[in-house]
């Protein structure tokens, strides 16, 4: 079985690397806009990324942030996840959900949650069969602007 480095993400060269493919599930964002938010969120938010490499390229990358709320108690909340669109259907993203699940334990969380557009069937099959999340809740956005 191919072993595949996961690398964190935090240096600007390192968050701008990753911006193909995150552009690729948040295509609302330039670049310029992309990296002022993975830095205020790192900074603000102990948000963290990670890459997964294959071949020395990014191929999928996870962006994840540690919570704690009264209804998940301590948790991880995944909010990027994307693999790049030529390479899907390799494991990658497997692999990068499977970490934060390993991360989550070490740091002592209680779980793993997420939210995915009502669209992405795909990969709500992939959570569902391959990762065995469970449906919880819906999610509901009021845009103030």
């Amino acid at each position: 079985m191919n072993t595949y480095p996961i690398k964190e993400l935090q240096s600007q060269d390192e968050i701008l690397e990753a911006f193909p493919i995150m552009n690729q599930l948040r295509t609302h964002l330039d670049e310029a806009t992309y990296l002022d938010l993975v830095q205020e969120a790192q900074e603000k938010d102990r948000y963290k990324m990670f890459a997964l490499i294959d071949q020395n390229e990014i191929v999928a990358v996870i962006g994840f942030k540690p919570m704690t709320t009264l209804y998940y108690g301590r948790f991880v909340w995944v909010c990027d996840l994307v693999t790049d669109s030529n390479k899907r259907s390799k494991g990658y993203g497997e692999k990068l959900l499977s970490f934060v699940h390993e991360w989550a334990k070490e740091n002592h969380y209680e779980s793993v949650a997420l939210s995915s557009g009502l669209q992405r069937h795909e990969a709500h099959r992939f959570y569902e069969n391959k990762m065995n999340y469970d449906k919880v809740s819906f999610v509901f956005k009021n845009n103030l602007k």
